[in-house]
């Protein structure tokens, strides 16, 4: 199976619950923005929130007030933000990143999708040890795309590996080099399937059970389309349609 299957798959959980995409990254912005300032220049968080934002055609309107709020010049909440750990049917590896701003809201919300769909949450670190924060890109294999061209290309711009398929290519660097890296081949004119910061398994785990398949998929497809929940990692490997 080409890595490209797993990442289009997680990207069209993404893209279906888009009526609260706006909410999630609004929240995200208005994070970075209180912890590190509202100049996106100089505050690398809030970029790649910007970035992401805009990539999912978020109107600039919204996202200045996202900043202003996080400045402290306009209303807002206080998020806090809490990751969750935990195993989905079938024993796949599940990490959930959250803010929110009720917490006692979160925990049973979190804890209520995993024992409805027969997993289990656990305690922190429980799983997190299978996974390894990257910057992830993804370019498809078209025409015009040189793997060698490219491949040097990202490694000058600092990627720590380059995995090429039939599909396409992955682009793989740690996550202080991730703006970077991006930026400097959006430069270049290459265009992304994927571009994030994401935490990637060591290991994947794969289901042949359709009941386990079923309750995995209703289990990520709550947790994602929940306005708290910002980022759902795990380590299945999803098949073929």
């Amino acid at each position: 199976m080409g890595r490209i299957h797993n990442i289009e798959a997680r990207k069209g959980k993404q893209d279906a619950a888009r009526s609260n995409t706006f909410t999630k990254h609004a929240r995200a912005i208005t994070v970075a923005a209180k912890e590190g300032g509202g100049d996106p220049e100089y505050n690398a968080s809030l970029k790649a929130a910007i970035v992401k934002a805009k990539a999912d055609n978020m109107p600039n309107d919204n996202i200045d007030r996202a900043i202003k709020k996080g400045t402290g010049s306009g209303d807002g909440d206080n998020y806090e933000q809490i990751v969750y750990e935990g195993y989905g049917p079938g024993g796949v590896a599940v990490i959930v990143e959250t803010l929110t701003d009720n917490k006692n809201r979160t925990a049973g919300n979190v804890r209520y999708y995993f024992d409805k769909n027969n997993g289990n949450l656990g305690t922190q670190g429980c799983v997190s040890f299978m996974f390894d924060r990257k910057g992830q890109i993804y370019i498809l294999n078209e025409d015009g795309v040189d793997e060698e061209k490219l491949m040097e290309e990202a490694l000058d711009l600092g990627a720590e590996d380059f995995i090429a398929d039939e599909d396409g290519f992955e682009i793989i660097s740690a996550p202080e080099d991730f703006n970077e890296l991006r930026e400097g081949l959006e430069e270049k004119g290459y265009s992304f399937v994927l571009a994030d910061v994401k935490l990637i398994p060591q290991t994947t785990t794969v289901l042949d059970d359709e009941a386990q398949i079923k309750s995995l998929e209703k289990m990520l497809d709550t947790l994602e389309n929940d306005d708290d929940v910002q980022n759902v990692h795990h380590n299945w490997e999803v098949p073929e349609a």
